[in-house]
């Protein structure tokens, strides 16, 4: 079997959160059938850098179903290219009209979209400014793509059940498959750290620079910092940014493209994810599972997780509850390192738990 994957993006440097699971994606496929028989189409290459010409074509094309990047042409070669291929694998459900033109021109192969989110609902809070002129043209082109998503794929996969219920809400289809975020596991060790939390714990925000993300670090600045006695990280891709906000404090840090995360998380006493919008799962949920890590988060970063929070950390909603939360750990000191979100990660979003999900997709 050969598999032809499409990507949105070929990154330079630091991967953000979707990027992430794409990689995961590709390697579990290639476990699947072979690392040979995996080739990927990138829709962009950060190395080339975007002209002036490029992006007025983008927009163009846009309010015809061709999100940016894709043009006639090249969903053209993409299908021709796929006539080599047993399965096109459409990583983005943002790229429905790849599946659309496949079926259309009679490929005979699997066509398999993975849905990272609900993309209308990404789009709706990423362009969450309503007089942004470009709002309703990205959202409208995102919805059209996951319509014909659900209409043309063989296949589909979600991430949680809230996504899958959405889809049906919306499109009328329920996933094929639900196969949660998941890590491949960097993170194994014969011993982990032992530390018990400090009583001025250093509390740490992943995230990248993502209008979702820096509402939330904002809220969370204004609301809970005055009143905790935190140390404060600001930690993700393009978060240098934050430093000009007339919200930022100068106690704050802000780490930003840091290419290993591990010295990150193994520091943080407590991993703070005030997240009140999106779409899918997040990304920094998992990888801080992975590492081990005491969080507090909304129900929004919980989402599509099944666990004891409590015994991950907490879930919070209001400010209130974030600082009863922070103030626990700072009265009760715990293991930085906890062995709970550790075993969580290992059984449930590990790379390896998925395997056998994605090859009921590939051949059932």
């Amino acid at each position: 079997m050969k598999i032809l994957v499409i990507r949105y993006k070929k990154t330079l440097g630091v991967p953000e959160g979707g990027e992430k699971a794409s990689e995961l994606n590709r390697h579990v496929l290639q476990q699947i059938v072979g690392e040979g028989n995996v080739d990927t189409y990138f829709i962009h290459d950060e190395a080339h850098h975007r002209t002036l010409l490029e992006y007025v074509r983008g927009v163009l094309y846009m309010p015809f179903g061709y999100y940016f990047g894709l043009t006639p042409k090249r969903v053209r070669e993409i299908v021709c290219k796929a006539q080599a291929y047993d399965v096109v694998f459409v990583d983005r459900s943002v790229f429905g009209i790849i599946a659309k033109r496949l079926k259309e021109t009679g490929y005979k192969g699997r066509v398999v979209c993975f849905f990272h989110n609900v993309e209308r609902v990404y789009f709706s809070a990423k362009y969450s400014n309503k007089l942004n002129p470009m709002r309703w043209l990205v959202v409208h082109c995102a919805d059209r793509n996951d319509r014909w998503s659900c209409r043309f794929a063989d296949r589909t996969i979600a991430l949680s059940r809230r996504d899958d219920e959405d889809l049906f809400n919306r499109y009328g289809r329920h996933a094929d498959q639900l196969i949660p975020i998941a890590f491949v596991d960097r993170y194994q060790k014969d011993s982990y750290p032992e530390e018990l939390t400090a009583v001025r714990p250093l509390c740490v925000f992943l995230g990248s620079f993502f209008p979702a993300n820096v509402e939330g670090i904002e809220w969370f600045v204004r609301n809970v910092l005055p009143k905790v006695d935190i140390r404060m990280q600001i930690v993700g891709k393009g978060m240098e940014k934050v430093k000009e906000a007339d919200w930022m404090r100068p106690d704050i840090e802000v780490l930003s493209n840091v290419p290993d995360l591990e010295s990150v998380f193994e520091a943080a006493d407590i991993m703070v994810l005030p997240i009140f919008k999106g779409s899918g799962m997040k990304v920094k949920t998992c990888e801080s599972l992975m590492y081990g890590k005491n969080i507090i988060g909304t129900p929004e970063s919980w989402s599509g997780y099944e666990l004891d929070y409590n015994k991950a950390g907490a879930s919070c909603l209001t400010s209130d509850e974030f600082v009863n939360a922070i103030n626990d750990f700072c009265q009760h000191p715990r293991p930085r390192f906890n062995a709970y979100s550790r075993k969580i990660f290992e059984n449930q979003y590990s790379s390896a738990r998925m395997v056998d999900k994605f090859r009921v997709v590939l051949e059932d």
